[in-house]
């Protein structure tokens, strides 16, 4: 369905940046019959605004919005759902966060690009916004490395306390700053050596610091603010992972605190826990299949557990909240329901309703009046009646390891001897593919294609043991799970063996390389976007490459416990035996994936006897910003695979 709201206009008339009207038709294709195809630029074209967020007195919206190639911060009328101001973060900066500090504060986290000594560098730092008076000042500066760690906000809005790290080298302090006429800052904690990640109680008072040093992850710890904080434990560095710990709350006045860390089951569950023994006190809620990812907090208790499978679950603890949403799902036509934001009283809420084949929306509820009002629709120019619907798959692989994927078919074709696309997510660890929806998945089955989904070892959802069965198999064991889902669809009838190609971006472009090099008999074709194709090169550039873990000893449980050859696995040393046709794409101000990595791989090439497709964006980084950008991938995708795994 195509939604219109009052917010699409009021964007226009202050940012003068033309949205998109919805298509004036649309084919009204039956279960049976093929949809309309939908144009690139539909999947590309999205609503501005994201990061949507309420304030507590339930008056204004905050959001995330974009408009003409910069991003600002846009103040909403939540009444009315109207525009009513916005601010700019400054050229080439990214809005990442957006909280409220108070009815009337706004804090804002930037992330934008720093230099010190000739050396550029990803950098964070706050924006303060006082809605009233329309004014926002910055919090810091660019100078240092991470600026933007709010650990606690006051409920009346009048102070926050923000770990500061300054320098790669240093360790980080905590920066109290009071609002009022002026910002005045302070020093709350002083940097204690190992720290790196600190932590307050629900009054404000920093009780908690965690960090690594010589090999042992370090826990200080004080009962209250007059307290020193002492060393309580060390945790040796081959016990860390088993001594997993996620402050979620901890209380003041007393030394109990939840958590999120692993039970007798080997599952991580919600427990309380006493931070001055290191000890758990109850378990509150396992969910005996899945890890809890996180929970949700609300005065100081616990309203929703969240886990992940093939799809994101919760388990409410709060009847009244579960109702909400019983209420918001039967009033919606939308297949799920997430509440985003809600006011302190719950006067508004924020919604987004979508699905598996639906991007979605955002609404406005006001419960006292009964009034559920449209804010913004994500892919306005989508008809979702003419998507794909996704469904998880269960294979085996090759070495007797139970896979789970998911699989997107076509609308409209028969599910035998289709073109087949294996697209592996990026991560590669500790991620992995849902049931949610997916803009280049539609546009593939848009397109005619059936789009499998592994979720090799190593990714995340499915338990700690799966994660490390991915441990020193890149390239190895992990390809093969690509490959057996190959071998799944074959067997089962709906895939063509002599039709397949491999797509990704990051670790799945990689994988999409690495799988016509290692195995051009199964693959026709691969399409790469931002993907590593050499190894030891992006680690020595980026040592965060795999998100937490970083460490030595995790490092080396990645690459295996014994010498890991990175040639034998990397796309660029072995490019000139390349044979099958490639797309890639780059975009030059990627931080995770430096361009090298493109220009290295592209000479290489040349010993080879395939001239690949390229595609440069000159101020992309590892994601798109841009529609018009994400757009050219698209129709670049779909043309390179229309003449070399044509659908029809």
């Amino acid at each position: 369905m195509f939604r219109i709201s009052a917010l699409a206009a009021s964007f226009v008339a202050l940012s003068a940046v033309p949205l998109s009207a919805p298509l004036a038709q649309t084919a009204q294709a039956s279960a049976e019959a093929r949809p309309a195809q939908i144009p690139e630029a539909a999947f590309a074209k999205r609503s501005p605004f994201t990061r949507v967020t309420v304030s507590p007195d339930g008056r204004l919206i905050a959001s995330r919005a974009r408009a003409g190639g910069k991003e600002f911060v846009a103040l909403i009328d939540a009444s009315t759902q109207k525009l009513v101001q916005r601010y700019s973060v400054g050229e080439g900066n990214e809005i990442t966060r957006i909280r409220w500090a108070g009815p009337k504060q706004l804090l804002v986290s930037i992330r934008g690009t720093a230099e010190r000594a000739g050396n550029s560098y990803s950098a964070t730092r706050l924006a303060y916004v006082h809605v009233e008076t329309g004014a926002m000042e910055m919090l810091g500066d660019f100078g240092g490395r991470d600026g933007d760690n709010v650990i606690f906000i006051a409920e009346d809005g009048s102070y926050a306390l923000v770990s500061v790290q300054r320098l790669r080298t240093q360790y980080p302090s905590v920066v109290r700053y009071d609002f009022g006429s002026e910002v005045r800052t302070s020093i709350a904690q002083r940097p204690i050596e190992g720290v790196w990640d600190w932590y307050a109680d629900n009054e404000g008072v920093v009780r908690l610091g965690l960090g690594l040093r010589s090999r042992n992850l370090r826990v200080h710890y004080r009962s209250g603010p007059d307290d020193k904080f002492r060393l309580v434990e060390k945790i040796k560095d081959r016990d860390i992972e088993d001594n997993y710990l996620d402050v979620t709350y901890i209380r003041a006045g007393s030394d109990q605190a939840y958590v999120l860390t692993k039970g007798d089951s080997e599952r991580i569950g919600l427990y309380t826990f006493d931070l001055a023994t290191r000890e758990v006190i109850d378990l509150v809620y396992e969910n005996p299949d899945a890890d809890i990812d996180s929970v949700q907090m609300r005065d100081g208790k616990p309203m929703g557990a969240f886990w992940t499978n093939d799809q994101s679950n919760v388990h409410w603890f709060d009847e009244g909240l579960a109702q909400t949403y019983d209420a918001l799902s039967n009033a919606l036509p939308e297949e799920l329901v997430w509440i985003q934001s809600r006011s302190e009283e719950d006067e508004r809420l924020v919604i987004w309703a979508g699905g598996p084949a639906d991007p979605g929306a955002y609404y406005v509820y006001t419960p006292a009046e009964g009034r559920l009002s449209l804010l913004t629709e994500q892919r306005p120019e989508i008809d979702e009646t003419q998507l794909a619907r996704p469904k998880a798959i269960g294979y085996t692989a090759r070495d007797g390891t139970k896979i789970r994927a998911i699989l997107t078919l076509p609308k409209g074709r028969e599910a035998k001897d289709l073109p087949l696309i294996i697209l592996p997510h990026g991560g590669p660890y500790e991620v992995h593919d849902t049931l949610d929806y997916s803009d280049e998945v539609q546009l593939l089955a848009n397109r005619g294609y059936a789009v499998l989904q592994p979720n090799f070892r190593g990714s995340g959802g499915y338990g700690e043991a799966f994660v490390e069965l991915g441990y020193g198999q890149i390239g190895q064991a992990m390809q093969d799970d690509l490959d057996d889902a190959m071998d799944w669809a074959v067997a089962e009838g709906i895939a063509d063996k002599d039709r397949v190609c491999l797509v990704g971006s990051s670790y799945g472009g990689y994988a999409a390389l690495w799988g016509v090099i290692r195995n051009p008999e199964r693959y026709r074709c691969a399409a790469s976007f931002a993907g590593v194709t050499d190894w030891e090169l992006v680690l020595e550039h980026d040592d965060q490459f795999f998100r937490n873990w970083a460490n030595e000893r995790r490092e080396a449980k990645i690459f295996g416990e014994g010498d890991f050859d990175f040639d034998a696995v990397s796309p660029y040393r072995l490019a000139h035996t390349l044979t099958r046709p490639i797309l890639i794409a780059q975009g030059k101000d990627d931080e995770r994936v430096p361009y090298s990595q493109f220009t290295k791989f592209r000479s290489a090439l040349k010993k080879s006897s395939i001239t690949p497709v390229e595609l440069v964006f000159e101020d992309e980084g590892h994601s798109f910003k841009e529609p018009e950008s994400e757009q050219q991938w698209y129709e670049a995708l779909t043309a390179f695979l229309a003449q070399h795994n044509p659908a029809d």
